[in-house]
């Protein structure tokens, strides 16, 4: 998975929008203003997901390219480096998976804005 993969994935979900809202070189993926996707812009892609805290400890101890969240709270998101030891389909699950925390915790109003 590249950049342009991440990005256009992430973006393909229900209600996603994209800022740089910390400089130019992270760019994180919001749902109804509410992080759940960052990913810096430099040499190595490197992206922070949301993650229930027990699965992130456990994917933490499987992968050693999954690592607590970096400048994040490390309960709740994990570091995945992007370098060809994770397959994609299972990164794009952990992106969903990410999503999905973010919006059961929205409001009703939120939720009923995205039909879900």
């Amino acid at each position: 998975m590249n950049i342009e993969e991440f990005r256009e994935y992430c973006l393909s979900l229900n209600g996603v929008t994209e800022d740089l809202p910390f400089g130019d070189d992270a760019l994180v993926f919001k749902v109804c203003s509410k992080m759940f996707a960052l990913c810096n812009l430099g040499n190595e892609l490197q992206v922070n997901l949301k993650c229930d805290p027990e699965i992130a400890i456990q994917l933490r101890e499987k992968y050693p390219s999954v690592l607590p969240g970096y400048h994040m709270n490390k309960k709740h998101w994990n570091t995945i480096i992007i370098d060809g030891s994770i397959n994609d389909l299972l990164i794009k699950q952990w992106i969903f998976d990410s999503y999905n925390l973010v919006v059961k915790n929205l409001s009703k109003i939120e939720k009923e804005l995205l039909n879900v």
